[in-house]
């Protein structure tokens, strides 16, 4: 099943990128902007590859707190995986914003080391630049999130770092191409087509989850009890 969650983390990534573009496509444009042209191709490969760590970080401890939860038999991490990515599916495709309140959990970290990062730039070298991308990686996200969610159902801080590690590469094509075409990609990614289309297949997804999910959890539930008392 991992193998199936590493490529599922990347076609997320890939299908969501237009909404990193949203909430990260301002800063990219200030590191790319402000970089010598030499200089910026490797400064926002360093700034996200910052970011991908981040998200590897996160993804660890995920699954390493799945592993304590000790709950293989009963998969209620993964059906609440497989709601998270209908939530997100809902939200891209501009059908629902409850996801918007999954964000604020994230927000008083945030308000913590987001002046970190403006210290950051303007980016410089390639040591700010990886720097800022590792602060930048705990913007509160809701697509983040979701992910994350798979990464706590692997039961495994390996698995969960390479679930958020596939996930990040999967954003990065639209991300170091902001740092690049930013005005002739505004027009393309403000395209609700696209959106939409991008949050159907995440929607997709999510319900061929919890469609094979819940028989699995109805199945285990008479030993899940059983073996809880």
């Amino acid at each position: 099943m991992i193998s199936l969650d590493l490529s599922a983390a990347f076609l997320i990534g890939l299908m969501g990128g237009m909404h990193c573009f949203g909430m990260c496509g301002g800063i990219m444009t200030a590191v790319a902007i402000q970089a010598p042209t030499a200089q910026r191709l490797p400064l926002t490969t360093a700034y996200n590859l910052g970011r991908i760590s981040s998200y590897m970080l996160a993804g660890a401890v995920s699954g390493a707190l799945g592993a304590t939860l000790d709950l293989h038999q009963f998969p209620i991490l993964r059906l609440l995986a497989a709601v998270m990515l209908i939530l997100m599916g809902l939200y891209l495709a501009g059908w629902s914003t409850w996801l918007t309140h999954v964000e604020q959990a994230g927000r008083g970290l945030w308000r913590l080391i987001s002046p970190l990062g403006k210290r950051l730039l303007p980016v410089r070298n390639i040591r700010q630049a990886l720097a800022l991308g590792m602060i930048w990686g705990w913007l509160p996200c809701g697509l983040v999130y979701s992910t994350l969610t798979w990464s706590l159902a692997s039961h495994s801080w390996l698995d969960g770092a390479l679930i958020m590690g596939l996930f990040g590469l999967g954003t990065l094509p639209v991300m170091l191409a902001t740092g690049w075409f930013s005005h002739s990609l505004k027009g393309l990614v403000q395209q609700q087509w696209l959106h939409r289309l991008g949050g159907i297949l995440i929607l997709l997804w999510g319900c061929y989850n919890l469609s094979i999910t819940l028989p699995s959890m109805i199945h285990a539930l008479p030993l899940h009890l059983s073996v809880s008392h």
